[in-house]
């Protein structure tokens, strides 16, 4: 199994417990975490480390005054893929590749129109099987794409 290499991208995220267990996941992973925009929360918050453990010396993360800003340091963007529930194709029909870039937008709103707008090939969705519920958690949505995409870099 080979090793895999991402860039998780957290735009405007709210709920410290959320980023601190992606966090943690991309500790486990050897994954860099980027913020990107406004953090609804302060990064020394006690439940935000509470969720990452004893594990941040270990996140390789990035904090960004916006998404624009992060995207500017790309060099390439045809490898980044937005998730949103208005996405059209599920995240089961791309096929990941090392150096892939999984943008998820804030807990309460998702991306951004404006966002959504600029990027409508690379908009992915998570497929629910009813519609009962509005979306997912944000750190369940993340783990689910990042092994994912893990599973299929790592089997090539």
């Amino acid at each position: 199994m080979g090793k895999a290499f991402l860039k998780i991208i957290l735009v405007d995220p709210r709920i410290p417990p959320n980023t601190g267990n992606i966090a943690r996941l991309c500790a486990a992973n050897d994954l860099e975490l980027h913020l990107a925009g406004k953090i609804g929360f302060n990064m020394d918050d006690k439940t935000l480390k509470r969720a990452g453990l004893d594990y941040w010396e270990h996140v390789k993360l990035t904090v960004h005054k916006g998404f624009d800003a992060f995207i500017a340091e790309q060099k390439d963007v045809s490898r980044i893929f937005f998730f949103s529930k208005s996405g059209k194709r599920s995240f089961f029909e791309v096929d990941f590749k090392d150096n892939d870039v999984l943008v998820f937008g804030p807990e309460d709103k998702g991306l951004s129109n404006e966002i959504t707008s600029k990027y409508p090939d690379q908009l992915v969705k998570i497929p629910m099987q009813t519609n009962n519920v509005r979306s997912l958690n944000l750190s369940s949505a993340v783990a689910i794409a990042v092994y994912e995409a893990i599973r299929q870099i790592s089997n090539r």
